[in-house]
């Protein structure tokens, strides 16, 4: 996957947090962000998936600009990334079948496949993506809290 930002900024507000930024990494490239809290690296990761449409500028994904497409086609861009956040994000009211399938039951995820998933169709890709992060069916009726932190991130990765 190859990634280029051309002349991109962001401004929250009146803080600039992004200002004219251009580079590019080519497929088999590595990059490291490296900035103090608050500089604008996490902003820079939105703007790759689409999370955060930049002020001006422009964001390619493999030669698609992230950056003019609609809601609807933005998962083809995002099936190509993966994020890890810091910290877990998981709601602790909800067991880990709970929390993996909550994404799959929004209306801009229905909205995207143009239809409900069965709850048959859900159990499927719960299990389906903890097994990607390497977790296994006894742990679908765990709360965030009995896991350790690095399966709490794991899950939250699904």
């Amino acid at each position: 996957m190859s990634i280029r930002f051309s002349h991109v900024s962001k401004s929250f507000g009146q803080k600039k947090i992004l200002n004219n930024i251009s580079f590019e990494v080519d497929k088999g490239e590595i990059l490291f962000i490296l900035g103090k809290s608050g500089m604008g690296k996490s902003v820079t990761l939105k703007h790759i998936v689409g999370l955060l449409k930049p002020d001006s500028g422009q964001v390619f994904v493999d030669h698609l600009e992230i950056t003019t497409l609609k809601e609807s086609e933005l998962p083809q861009a995002r099936q190509k990334c993966g994020m890890v956040f810091q910290h877990p994000a998981l709601l602790d009211s909800l067991n880990v079948r709970e929390n993996v399938a909550f994404g799959l039951k929004t209306p801009q995820f229905i909205q995207n496949l143009g239809r409900s998933l069965s709850e048959k169709e859900i159990e499927e890709r719960v299990i389906e993506k903890l097994e990607l992060v390497h977790l296994n069916a006894n742990t679908l009726e765990c709360m965030p809290g009995e896991l350790s932190y690095g399966m709490q991130k794991r899950v939250s990765e699904h």
